[in-house]
């Protein structure tokens, strides 16, 4: 996979944290983001494939047409 070069602003105090939790797992603060990325991407990537699954589905009916829909009443014990 071809790599790209990214520069971020990042408030001092966040500069710090990240550097000092790049280091306590024994990486850079590059990686460390880059792993983050991915796996937001992959998450959306599984959202966006599921929902595509469940859009195609054929639809289906509630009820038989010769039934009468529910009052509201009854469904929720007014």
């Amino acid at each position: 996979m071809r790599k790209r070069n990214v520069t971020i602003s990042l408030d001092a105090d966040v500069a710090r944290w990240a550097r000092i939790k790049a280091a306590e797992n024994d990486t850079s603060v590059s990686r460390m983001l880059a792993d983050q990325l991915e796996q937001q991407m992959a998450k959306d990537t599984e959202y966006e494939q599921a929902q595509a699954r469940f859009l195609n589905k054929a639809g289906r009916r509630l009820r038989k047409d010769s039934t009468a829909y529910p009052q509201r009443d009854t469904l929720y014990e007014r």
